[in-house]
Formats: structure tokens, sequence, C-alpha cells
């Protein structure tokens, strides 16, 4: 049984799905992709962390939300 899936596993070796085959081209087409998917991630989700005192600062500053917004206090 072992000797199928050894067969089965080297016919198989030079398959490249449709996917990677795209991003390889695009990689190609495109050296610096990943520097600007680098540059584009810090801009949004890299942040710098807060200091404690900061952190306190805002939480204490946030105004107490009542839990349907949308209904009138009569």
């Amino acid at each position: 049984m072992r000797n199928k899936f050894m067969k089965f596993t080297k016919q198989h070796q030079l398959y490249e799905s449709e996917a990677t085959r795209f991003i390889n081209d695009l990689k190609k087409k495109n050296p610096d992709i990943e520097v600007q998917q680098r540059i584009g991630r810090a801009l949004l989700w890299d942040k710098t962390p807060i200091d404690l005192d900061t952190q306190k600062r805002i939480q204490e500053s946030r105004v107490k939300q009542q839990p349907y917004v949308y209904q009138n206090k009569s």
C-alpha cells in the first residue's frame, strides 16, 4: 500500500495550482509587491503601544452608554 502512495506523490510533485501560478506571476510582474503589502499593513494595523497611564485615562474618560441606544428613557 505504501508504494501506491509514494507513486502518487511523485506523479504530482510538479503540479502547481492555478492560484499559485497567479501569485507567482503577480510577484514576477511586481517584485516590490511584498514591500507594499508590509507598508500597508503597518499603516493600518501595526500601532505603537499605548502606555498604561494613557490607557487608564482613555478608559476613565469614556461616557457610559445605555444598553439600547435608540430607546428614550421615559
